[in-house]
């Protein structure tokens, strides 16, 4: 059985485009480069596909992406970070390659190698991470009927849904990944993952990343496309996680909790939509949670309108997010909503606050300059859903205690983006953010303006 399938090739389609590229890259197949005739000249075609026996039966794909960023930030943290004021460079190198044996088996590696130049604060991830495995799996797929089965075990990167809970973290410079299991099944329009796995915690020298032994998480996650008959898009998924080590306002703890969630995503006649509700319960035990049940919530929605036919095919949105809080840390349930693994830049290029005990308002104007350059402007107003929790950033930490005031307004953030994007490989953005501390901030500490700016180039294939 195991010949049979290794002697199983990807049909040679020479009318096949190229598959867009990705963040995480192993969803990329390269194989119909097998056949000479679909090449279309690109330089990166030679490194795709390269076949390894007769017939390309066995193939081999590699690529890289190279990332340059800068940041300039005054009044970190609104004045209580310390540097205070900072202007550093960032840089990246992800080179992978890809072995595929037939459609059945598959070996997947990836290296990270990311460094800062110029910082005054401590190197450390996610900045630094000088050499090390990012991912590193193997595949076995196997037709199940009419559906294909896939099993991946090693080091990968995940990521569902909007990345609200579970990312890849792709903007920070050295990506999250997981030392994890997973079962994909796809039949028709449908695809379903279970996983379960620790996260990889990344240390800044040679090979030094393990995993979290003190944090876990499993799941199951069904999507159909919107694009397969029903007008939109649907997602629905379970999500467990565990931590041994848990910090609340309202307790901290060993943490083990549920998530259940849905999310509606999709585009027509100019409009798109990405709404998303999830429901969270479990249990936080330790000597100050006391035993505390929780009871958490959280809904998100992103919606928007391009006109194509304008000039500048100008589109509006509005993003509005409400993310439960604790009501009462003596009562013994722990309200505050947990966003688990997030995605970075969760809300622009500058975030310093995160999505638990938050409601905001986030609308936006995105314009296509030209076929290269596109430019977005947005605000986004915050508020403490409960007066009884405090802020938190991006990670769970808290950042400033509810007890010490009871104003709700936290403050209000504006941001500028000028994106270039040239063909398949470079890429590029200018941004300008800043963060105007509201009533809440300025009750509890410092409470100066956030200014920052951000450049970015990147070259991938």
């Amino acid at each position: 059985m195991v010949a049979a399938l290794l002697l199983q090739s990807a049909p040679a389609l020479a009318d096949t485009p190229p598959p867009p590229l990705t963040n995480s890259r192993y969803d990329e197949d390269y194989r119909y480069l097998l056949d000479p005739a679909a090449g279309s000249g690109a330089f990166w075609e030679r490194f795709k596909a390269v076949p390894l026996s007769p017939g390309g039966t066995v193939s081999l794909s590699t690529g890289l992406e190279a990332r340059l960023r800068g940041e300039a930030v005054r009044n970190s943290g609104w004045g209580q970070d310390e540097p205070r004021n900072d202007a550093y460079g960032l840089w990246r190198l992800l080179p992978y390659a890809d072995l595929r044996a037939g459609s059945a088996l598959r070996v997947f590696g990836q290296l990270v190698m990311a460094g800062s130049a110029g910082k005054l604060g401590p190197e450390g991830a996610p900045d630094v991470d000088r050499t090390d495995l990012l991912q590193g799996f193997a595949d076995l797929s196997v037709p199940l009927g009419d559906a294909q089965g896939t099993l991946r075990a090693g080091r990968q990167m995940l990521a569902y849904g909007s990345e609200r809970l579970i990312s890849l973290r792709y903007g920070a410079n050295v990506p999250r990944a997981f030392d994890a299991v997973t079962g994909i099944v796809t039949a028709g329009p449908w695809r379903v993952d279970g996983f379960i796995g620790r996260p990889v915690r990344a240390a800044p020298d040679l090979f030094d990343d393990r995993r979290d032994g003190g944090r876990s998480a499993w799941g199951l996650y069904a999507t159909r496309g919107a694009g397969s008959g029903w007008g939109t898009g649907l997602d629905a998924y379970y999500i467990g996680y565990g931590n041994r080590a848990a910090s609340f306002e309202g307790g901290q703890g060993r943490e083990e909790r549920h998530t259940l969630g849905t999310r509606l995503f999709g585009e027509a006649d100019g409009w798109d939509w990405n709404w998303e509700a999830m429901l969270q319960t479990g249990r936080i035990d330790g000597p100050n949670a006391g035993g505390d049940t929780i009871a958490a919530w959280s809904v998100a929605s992103d919606t928007g309108h391009r006109w194509d036919g304008v000039p500048l095919r100008p589109r509006l949105g509005l993003k509005a997010n409400i993310a439960s809080g604790d009501r009462d840390p003596g009562d013994g349930r722990l309200g505050t909503f947990n966003p688990l693994f997030p995605r970075a830049k969760y809300f622009g290029e500058l975030t310093p606050v995160g999505p638990l005990n938050l409601m905001n308002l986030h609308p936006s104007v995105d314009l296509t300059l030209s076929d290269e350059f596109s430019l977005s402007a947005s605000a986004i107003a915050y508020w403490r859903m409960s007066l009884e929790d405090g802020v938190y950033d991006l990670s769970g930490n808290l950042l400033r205690s509810g007890a010490e005031s009871r104003s709700r307004y936290i403050g209000t953030q504006g941001e500028l983006v000028l994106s270039y994007a040239a063909g398949r490989t470079v890429e590029g953005l200018l941004s300008y953010s800043l963060f105007r501390p509201g009533s809440f901030l300025q009750d509890t500490g410092p409470a100066k303006t956030i200014h920052f700016v951000g450049m970015e180039a990147v070259f991938k294939f």
